[in-house]
């Protein structure tokens, strides 16, 4: 891999330095925006004038992919090593390994694995080795409640004071970790209520309350009928201005030019066995998927079959009717957008039935782009939470930014008037004729050394696709 120069957005500097001057503090801005590149920035400053390793908790695919890949993709990070500590237990434990050793400087772990790394470190008796902990996507400890009791033994939280993994966290977070960051795109999803967890792992609770229930006696007061609780009028600009020499927001509109899509590659990569039949399509013009055998008999063929490959499936036998899971790389990689979305709607544009079926499945609360206009209404009135549209069903006349300004094209194909049709849907002209005053983000799930790759290169260059068939295989070796 190739690293690239970098050049930084106006605003990066502005989250460095905020990391850097704050010793525990908030990030919030949308997915895009470019938060785990500046983060890794202010790390590496950090391990200059204060070294030691770094733990930074994240959704699973964003601690096995997403932070080693950024620090791989820049020049100017060419010394930042990011260990992912995932897998199984014995791979898990000699990534750890190198925390103790300090030939790594950042660690990244999945919040299931909390947990485990907890045990392993009671177990073995080791201390705890991590000095800043970066907690990605905060919104994951809204939920604590920080119930505490004192004993003979200190302070402990109890059963029942929020998920396993934020007891995890609570237990180190002004014991042993000295700089404690967040980053989020949206820190209040379900409301201000979500708020108070993730401030807790700040400052303990001064700002909004030492308890959750101090904190809804301030500034929430029962709903009609008793029914949970709502905010008070006044609440929102006073929590804010107590978080405000935290938490640092940054608003896309105030950065970008809404006139164009604020544009997200995101790279997947295939698992190994997934990676071997891709290759054999690739090579043989065939594979072999469990008893089912697969041919493509011409260049056309073999793209298709290329590119459902890349999704996560393949169609098998002669029909063309039945297909069969290789791999969900961009399942993952989906549930990581529609979770950092944090509530808002997403528009996700599929290419192959079975990209249906599957997505379908993987999110049971999406609805399907049919020709009843009943969907588009439910849609643009935000009833809709994931809306799956092929492009040649959402294509001249259907206005659908009302229901949301985000979209993620979870399938690619090489039809540039589909492509930019859809993203017309919910487009930058549609948002602003209808009043909206924001960006519209386009999120692209693309599978690492696929023809995936090709396919982005024809949308970005509108080059003929068998000049870029030609130039690959010439690259590859093949003939």
């Amino acid at each position: 891999m190739t690293r690239q120069h970098f050049t930084a957005r106006p605003y990066g500097k502005l989250i460095e330095n905020h990391i850097l001057d704050t010793q525990r503090c908030g990030v919030w801005a949308g997915m895009g925006m470019g938060k785990t590149v500046s983060t890794l920035n202010a790390l590496d400053i950090l391990e200059l004038v204060e070294p030691g390793p770094t733990l930074v908790c994240a959704p699973l695919r964003v601690a096995q992919s997403t932070w080693p890949d950024e620090a791989r993709k820049w020049a100017h990070l060419r010394n930042v090593d990011v260990v992912p500590i995932i897998g199984d237990a014995k791979a898990r434990a000699r990534a750890l390994a190198r925390a103790y050793l300090q030939s790594a400087s950042i660690f990244t772990i999945n919040y299931e694995n909390l947990p485990w790394l907890e045990e392993t470190l009671k177990r073995e008796r080791m201390p705890w080795p991590f000095r800043r902990i970066v907690s990605d996507e905060s919104t994951k400890l809204k939920g604590w409640r920080g119930s505490q009791q004192t004993s003979k033994t200190g302070t402990e939280f109890v059963r029942g004071a929020g998920a396993q993994r934020s007891r995890v966290l609570a237990r180190v977070a002004f014991t042993h970790a000295h700089r404690f960051i967040e980053l989020t795109g949206t820190p209040s999803p379900n409301g201000l209520q979500d708020l108070w967890g993730q401030a807790w792992f700040l400052d303990q609770g001064a700002r909004l309350g030492r308890t959750f229930k101090a904190f809804s006696q301030r500034w929430f007061r029962s709903k009609d009928k008793g029914y949970g609780i709502e905010p008070y009028d006044h609440a929102q600009a006073e929590i804010e201005s107590r978080m405000q020499d935290l938490c640092m927001s940054l608003d896309a509109r105030d950065w970008f030019d809404l006139r164009e899509p604020i544009k997200n590659p995101i790279r997947v990569d295939l698992p190994t066995k997934a990676r071997g039949l891709y290759q054999d399509m690739e090579r043989k013009m065939f594979m072999q998927i469990g008893e089912h055998e697969v041919e493509a008999f011409n260049a056309a063929a073999k793209t298709m079959k290329c590119l459902q490959l890349a999704n996560g499936a393949a169609y098998v036998g002669e029909d063309a009717e039945q297909w069969v899971d290789v791999h969900d790389a961009k399942l993952q990689a989906l549930e990581s957008v529609i979770e950092e979305a944090a509530g808002m709607p997403v528009l996700v544009a599929y290419h192959f039935r079975s990209d249906l079926a599957r997505l379908q499945k993987a999110f049971p609360k999406g609805r399907h782009l049919d020709k009843d206009p009943q969907t588009i209404r439910d849609w643009n009135a935000g009833k809709i939470p994931v809306l799956f549209a092929h492009p040649a069903s959402a294509g001249h006349g259907l206005s659908l930014q009302d229901g949301g300004n985000i979209l993620v094209f979870f399938s690619l194909n090489w039809n540039l008037e589909e492509h930019l049709q859809i993203i017309e849907r919910i487009g930058p002209t549609r948002q602003m004729q209808a009043g909206y005053d924001r960006p519209v983000f386009i999120h692209y799930l693309i599978a690492r050394d696929t023809i995936d790759e090709l396919v982005m290169a024809r949308i970005e260059t509108k080059r003929e696709v068998q000049d870029l068939l030609l130039e690959a295989m010439k690259r590859k070796g093949y003939k």
